[in-house]
């Protein structure tokens, strides 16, 4: 949909509309998100690689939620009631600029969790604000102009609102960084039971599903960009230490297989069909992603503590390095297995067997390079377990995936 005047009403977009896709503003604003999760990544990547895993988990876990969680408030919104007119396009930088904010407060968050003092998260929460407040104007917007949802949207800015005065009440208090992980998780899940108690309370908004979809489609490939960054850093290291060799090419294709199949595994499932049939396992599906999107900006930091390693600047082994790809490669495809079942709500026993294959891959990776296997032959291996999952679903699969579809997508 276009609009070529200055304002619109935002009353609502049709659920059911024809070619719904994203437009060249939702592209852009994805954009700032590259910067947002490189961030993440290279400061997970960092204190790993100085052996701090609490503080790289601790970071990654506050900073991913911050950004991933802006991500999807937004979209959802924009599928709903996108009117690209002058104040949405406008909110929409005022959204995108809080996030390079968050992203510049990365680092502060990180270095404060590992000094082990008061949490310095006020770049970060500033940012996450400013966000916050574009998205409550646009909400404001709705509740005036969709007279049938305006409780919905009412529900929305009262949960924002009360969220937000909590965030700036966390920068002011300097509490002590285990009472601001208590007070932090407490506002997380406040924020996450706002759209659930606005959308079942006071009735659903009219979010496309095949919009929402690709949206998060578009989302993983940019997440998966961080998979190739880390990728060309541990072939830099290598040609560094050791120049063109086997081992680069083993860095190369398996980086590179690694992120193309973790790619392919997503696409298969034809998310927005059952989205569209069944509309309240919405929640689940979306909500559920936010670990998925943090499993694969892990995957880039692993791979970047690869590339520390093999340049001999990292205080950990190889074998750490290791375990900092698979743990996180295992949870991306743990996360992607649990969704299927959840949404298409069957288990089927031969995702089962996949998901064995794929545990035993990641092991032999590990334990390949524990024996003394370069990390080269270890990324390989761990590369070959989403591989597993593309050649099964393409060869049996995908013939139990219609099957499972067909009974997901049938009336009752």
């Amino acid at each position: 949909m276009t609009v070529n005047h200055l304002y619109a009403r935002m009353t609502g977009r049709d659920p059911h509309e024809a070619h719904r896709s994203a437009t060249p503003l939702e592209l852009l604003f994805d954009l700032v998100f590259v910067v947002a999760f490189s961030q993440v990544g290279t400061q997970m990547a960092h204190y790993l690689e100085l052996g701090h895993t609490g503080t790289a988990l601790l970071g990654w876990w506050f900073a991913a939620f911050a950004t991933t969680w802006a991500w999807i408030n937004y979209s959802w919104l924009a599928s709903a009631y996108d009117t690209d007119d002058i104040y949405f396009r406008v909110a929409t930088m005022v959204v995108m600029i809080g996030v390079l904010i968050v992203a510049l407060g990365v680092p502060d968050v990180f270095r404060s969790i590992d000094e082990g003092g008061n949490l310095n998260n006020g770049v970060m929460v500033a940012g996450y604000v400013i966000m916050r407040i574009a998205t409550i104007a646009l909400w404001l917007r709705v509740a005036r102009d969709d007279e049938k949802r305006r409780r919905t949207a009412l529900a929305y800015i009262a949960n924002i609102s009360i969220a937000q005065v909590g965030w700036i009440a966390l920068i002011f208090l300097n509490l002590p960084l285990g009472t601001t992980l208590i007070f932090t998780t407490v506002l997380v899940l406040f924020e996450l039971a706002g759209p659930l108690f606005a959308e079942f309370r006071f009735g659903r908004t009219p979010w496309h599903p095949h919009h929402i979809a690709e949206r998060y489609g578009l989302l993983l490939i940019i997440t998966l960009g961080e998979v190739i960054l880390g990728t060309i850093l541990a072939i830099s290291a290598v040609v560094e230490v050791q120049g063109w060799t086997f081992e680069t090419a083993l860095v190369a294709f398996g980086g590179v297989a690694l992120a193309f199949a973790m790619w392919w595994m997503y696409f298969a499932i034809p998310w927005a069909m059952v989205l569209e049939h069944h509309r309240e396992r919405s929640f689940t599906w979306g909500y559920l992603q936010i670990l998925m999107f943090g499993s694969v900006i892990a995957v880039g930091a692993g791979l970047h503590v690869a590339a520390y390693v093999i340049s001999h600047d990292a205080h950990v082994d190889a074998v750490f390095a290791a375990l900092c790809i698979a743990i996180p490669v295992l949870g991306f495809e743990t996360m992607l297995f649990v969704l299927y079942s959840l949404l298409l709500m069957q288990v089927d026993p031969f995702h089962v067997w996949l998901y064995l294959g794929v545990i035993a891959f990641l092991t032999a990776g590990v334990v390949a390079v524990a024996l003394g296997a370069t990390l080269g032959v270890g990324i390989l291996l761990i590369a070959c377990s989403p591989v597993v999952v593309v050649v099964g679903y393409e060869t049996v699969g995908w013939r139990h995936g219609q099957e499972m579809l067909a009974k997901a997508t049938t009336p009752s």
